[in-house]
Formats: structure tokens, sequence, C-alpha cells
């Protein structure tokens, strides 16, 4: 059976697991570094950037997430875990773990006052899926191998890389799995290609 971790440092941990579970996949919640060598995908979860990093160098995990993409495994990012995978973050001067070749912009939607729900036209998924906007990122600019897959008002709210899918909305807190359900696909064709 596919094994799917999410990284439970900090953030919405238990709603990704629940999530992933709809898709028949076995899920590791991700605490200790070691636990990452039997993974086939990883998810990091929506939290609070600058907070997860600072937890991802104090229990070591820096290199070895960095690694486990640079391996080729999917990594799935929602809003701050977008903003970790980011190679570039506007008005920040270092990255995170900086393994997507896209500029993201932290709490571009504003404030947790501005939060909100669109339905939302996600390519290979359907025109009708859920997103919920919490202090959202935006995703400004994608480099040469990067598939823009979701636009909202025209700024960038999903995008794919390989094996490797970030978004700035949370689709862990609605009932539609089918963003989870794509990442388990990518995951699933990485399994069988390998």
């Amino acid at each position: 059976m596919i094994k799917i971790g999410v990284l439970a440092l900090q953030g919405a941990v238990r709603e990704h697991v629940h999530a992933l579970e709809a898709s028949d996949v076995q899920v590791i919640v991700v605490k200790k570094v070691e636990q990452l060598e039997a993974l086939d995908g990883l998810v990091f979860p929506g939290g609070e950037s600058t907070t997860m990093r600072r937890l991802i160098n104090l229990y070591g995990f820096y290199e070895p997430l960095k690694d486990f993409a640079k391996r080729g495994k999917p990594v799935f990012g929602t809003c701050a875990g977008a903003i970790l995978m980011a190679k570039e973050l506007v008005g920040q001067a270092e990255p995170h773990i900086a393994v997507m070749d896209m500029k993201v912009e932290r709490n571009a939607f504003g404030r947790q006052r501005e939060s909100f729900e669109a339905l939302l036209k996600v390519k290979g998924i359907g025109d009708d899926v859920h997103g919920v906007f919490i202090r959202a990122p935006i995703i400004k600019e994608v480099g040469e191998g990067v598939e823009v897959i979701a636009e909202f008002n025209g700024e960038i709210v999903a995008a794919k890389q390989g094996p490797l899918l970030a978004c700035s909305y949370h689709p862990e807190l609605t009932d539609d799995h089918r963003m989870h359900q794509y990442f388990v696909e990518m995951v699933r064709n990485c399994v069988v290609h390998t």
C-alpha cells in the first residue's frame, strides 16, 4: 500500500490525514526525520510558515526534506506548505526548503479577516473545486517547467512541477477530497515508474 506522510510540526495535520485516508492510502503522521525513508509522498500542511521553518531547523528536517524532493518523491504543499516549497519569496532574502521553481508572496490575499472561500477551476480536477483561503499566499511567478493549474481573479493559486504540487488554499478544510486524490495519483504514478 502507498504510504503518504503529513509533516506534523504545526498546522492542519489531522484534516490532511482525513482527506488522504479517503483515497485508500496509508497515512503517516511525520514527527521524526527517520519516518521520511518509508514514504512514497509527503504533504506540507498549511499553518504558519515562519514557525514551521523554525521547527524544521530545530528537529533537523531541513536537509532531509530537501533531499526527499530532490530524489523525485512527490510533495504537496498547501498555503504555508507552498511558501516552504518556493525557491523565491517576495520581500524575503532567503527561501525555506526551496524545491519548486516559483515566487510566492505571503499573506497576499490579506489578513485573517479577509479570509474567503471560492469555487476554482483546477486543471485535471474540475471547474468546481472548493478553495478555502486563509491568510493565503499568491504564486506570483513560475519557472519554465512549472504548470499553472488554477487561478483566481487572474492570480496563480495552484501549480505543478513534475512530482511537486502547491496551492494557496486549504483543500483539507472542505469535504471535497479531489485535490488530495489528484496528489495520490501523482504518488501512484511515481511509484509505478521507479
